[in-house]
């Protein structure tokens, strides 16, 4: 033993230690020993061993928890590369608390590219010397004009561009005409040019634009709800606020609902910045996820467009955040970590110190709410782009224009969309309903199939020969003959999908284009992109679709849509179900007429005297916003009251319930909180699992976290089967 380790025995040099977050369910971070000679900072990226595994995790803020540091396991490597940033480490925290998540496991959604920890290699290169080679042939000259330059080149680079061969290259570096040099990695995207392509705003984009620009000059955290109609340029809009901090040399995150879909909106960056944005989503390679996210990490790259997960990206210096369709229900992560990206894009603005944009032509009534009271600018674009107009409508009373038996289009959308053909344009018919039919019954014995596994009818899916459970992907083929009696051909299909409505189209306009776009079609993402780019060139004549068609997209020849069943989602008893019907009904009928068409949206419904029914047909937003929040306000429900809710799932019905119950008696009195339940969740059974629920209400200043995290820890800790989630501010009630 040398005397520096006889010394650091002895306590004279004492070993650092420091605290580790490591990306797994761990409720505070780890001590760990620096080697001898090593520095970690905050923020460091380091590997360290758990157990027989070496896994990444962050040296975190604060002392380190230790007892024996002699005892300690020591950390393996410190990785070159930048640091979590400070803003993002309390954001981390922050997301934690918030959430009543372990902070490793929101520390895990930082560090999704673990290969990216390393830098990228260099690229091997050539660059001409000052030698000749002994013959000079007619590819040899041609390579030595095109690297004559002095710039390096990559062998195959410099092959492809003089019209050679890779071993006329290889013939030169042998003769000493070529030297090797190192290149830095490319990047993922070219630099954006802010003064590329300005667009030509009208004065009402100008004035709001102006603002957003002026908000970002300034610095500070401030939020801006973005509130236009649909075709009102929006986008083109907070395009300009990019520019300002792209001048500024800030980085950019613009969150969208579903990045997967939205080709047309990486199109439309690209006019205005010369370069398209990196990107940041479930559909990305993994190869290209972890060059996004180093080079967001060393700010090499300027602008990201991503789905909800880009705002747990390293940026080393984000200076905006755009979160466009921020009422959007993807924004929600139901899993593992249950957060709303919309309002964890407000937190980390906040606690960056930088301002934050919210768009959409149907804000939620929390933001709407905000703006009122004075905690988010609100600008308003009332008109649509080049003096376009927005769309007819008119409901269709069912009762009274009733389909054709076995039918569901009404005569009144069959006319419109007949005249629509004539015309040459498009129609669009929307349904929130995936497959063929949501039901499947015997006509002789009444045998209905459902899922095996979860307390849900299993879906036909015609056009695959399927049945499917929606909710946990559980397939079976669709059978010929019942299963229950035997009986062959007496199978119906009950209810309308959109697989059902394309049939019944086809035999209305049999010689119609007729294009369906649903979520789970064959081919996936790359398939969802060719279809909306063949609708936006008039390659369709109907379209028919789920909610990924109200997404933003631009049909300039759309000029009807019909709604073919808009009582859909308003007997859920989801608080927000009438929220969500109208933002749905506005965002779809807004696809239709954004090119100056006169345009035309068909409701079919029910319930024509429905309040949403008759907001929607007027066209006056205000009144249903007024009237919803009034309601939410009598209620006490967000924005103006506090929701948490509490899943209790096991592998049996008396586990579930027993423990529940037991959370129940646990909740600690406090005046302004009340717990509601438990009972069967209204999906009682996923994935095999029985499920109950515990819905806490609580007035808005109250501290839900405290009271929840108290009820969980005076209660007994879950054993066997038994797992509890905790969503605080629940989007969906199932």
């Amino acid at each position: 033993m040398d005397k520096d380790s006889r010394q650091r025995d002895a306590g004279l040099f004492p070993r650092k230690v420091v605290p580790v977050l490591i990306p797994m369910p761990a409720e505070r971070a780890y001590s760990y020993a620096l080697p001898e000679g090593s520095e970690a900072e905050p923020g460091q990226i380091v590997q360290v061993p758990l157990g027989p595994r070496l896994v990444p995790g962050i040296v975190w803020d604060g002392p380190a928890d230790v007892i024996n540091p002699d005892k300690l396991r020591e950390i393996v490597q410190v990785f070159d590369c930048p640091p979590i940033v400070e803003p993002m480490r309390r954001f981390i925290d922050w997301v934690s608390a918030y959430t009543l998540s372990p902070p490793g496991l929101v520390a895990r959604m930082a560090l999704r590219a673990p290969a990216a920890f390393d830098p990228e290699p260099m690229i091997e290169a050539l660059r001409l010397t000052d030698s000749r080679p002994e013959r000079l042939t007619a590819a040899r000259e041609r390579v030595l004009e095109q690297a004559g330059d002095g710039l390096a080149w990559t062998r195959s680079g410099l092959a492809h561009a003089a019209g050679v061969s890779a071993s006329v290259i290889d013939g030169l570096f042998a003769q000493g005409v070529f030297e090797p040099v190192k290149l830095p990695p490319p990047p993922v995207v070219t630099a954006p040019d802010p003064d590329y392509q300005p667009a030509e705003l009208e004065a009402g984009q100008a004035e709001a634009a102006a603002e957003l620009r002026k908000s970002v000059c300034e610095g500070g955290f401030n939020v801006t709800l973005l509130d236009g109609v649909t075709g009102s340029g929006k986008t083109e809009v907070y395009f300009e606020a990019i520019a300002q901090a792209v001048h500024q040399g800030r980085q950019v995150l613009i969150l969208l609902p579903e990045i997967a879909l939205t080709a047309a909106f990486l199109d439309r960056f690209h006019a205005r910045f010369g370069a398209r944005p990196a990107e940041w989503h479930s559909e990305l390679p993994p190869r290209m996820r972890e060059k996004v996210w180093r080079q967001t990490a060393e700010a090499g790259v300027s602008v990201v467009a991503g789905a909800r997960s880009a705002l747990f990206l390293p940026f080393a210096d984000l200076g905006l955040i755009i979160v466009d369709e921020e009422h959007d229900p993807a924004y929600k992560q139901e899993d593992r970590v249950f957060y709303n990206a919309r309002d964890m894009a407000v937190v980390r603005a906040r606690l960056a110190g930088i301002p934050v944009v919210l768009a959409s032509a149907t804000p939620s009534i929390e933001s709407r709410v905000n703006a009122e009271q004075g905690r988010y600018r609100h600008l308003e674009l009332p008109s649509r782009y080049a003096e376009a107009v927005l769309p007819d409508l008119k409901l269709v009373d069912l009762r009274r224009h009733a389909p054709a038996r076995g039918g569901f289009l009404s005569p009144v959308l069959l006319k419109a969309m007949a005249e629509t053909l004539a015309r040459k344009e498009q129609s669009l018919l929307f349904l929130n309903r995936r497959g063929y039919a949501p039901l499947t019954l015997c006509r002789v014995c009444g045998h209905r199939f459902e899922c095996p596994d979860c307390s849900s009818w299993l879906v036909e899916h015609r056009f695959r020969g399927q049945l499917q459970c929606h909710h946990c992907g559980h397939t079976e083929p669709t059978p010929h003959a019942c299963p229950s009696c035997g009986t062959l051909d007496h199978l119906a299909a009950c209810g309308p999908g959109i697989e059902r409505i394309a049939e019944e189209a086809d035999k209305h306009f049999p010689d119609a284009r007729t294009i369906v776009l649903s979520s789970d079609m064959l081919g996936g993402t790359r398939r969802l992109r060719i279809e909306l780019e063949a609708i936006a060139k008039g390659e369709a004549d109907i379209v028919i679709g789920t909610q990924l068609v109200a997404k933003g997209h631009n049909f300039p020849l759309m000029t009807l849509v019909g709604v073919v069943d808009a009582d859909l989602g308003l007997s859920n008893g989801d608080p927000r179900a009438a929220e969500r019907t109208y933002q749905l009904l506005s965002q779809v009928t807004g696809r239709a007429g954004r090119s100056g068409h006169k345009s035309l949206g068909l409701i079919q419904t029910f319930q024509p005297q429905h309040p949403v029914m008759q907001a929607f047909a007027s066209g006056d937003p205000g009144a249903f916003y007024d009237r919803e929040t009034d309601e939410r306000r009598r209620a006490m429900l967000p924005p103006f009251g506090r929701l948490a809710s509490v899943i209790v799932s096991a592998a049996t019905r008396l586990e579930a319930e027993g423990h529940a119950r037991n959370l129940r008696a646990a909740a600690p009195a406090t005046p302004g909180i009340m717990v509601l339940g438990p009972a069967e969740a209204p999906l009682a059974l996923i994935r095999g699992r029985h499920r109950f629920r515990l819905l806490v209400h609580g007035e808005r200043g109250r501290d839900m976290q405290g009271f929840v995290r108290q009820m969980l820890a005076q209660a007994p800790k879950a054993r066997g089967s038994v797992q509890v989630q905790v969503d605080i501010d629940p989007q969906s009630f199932l």
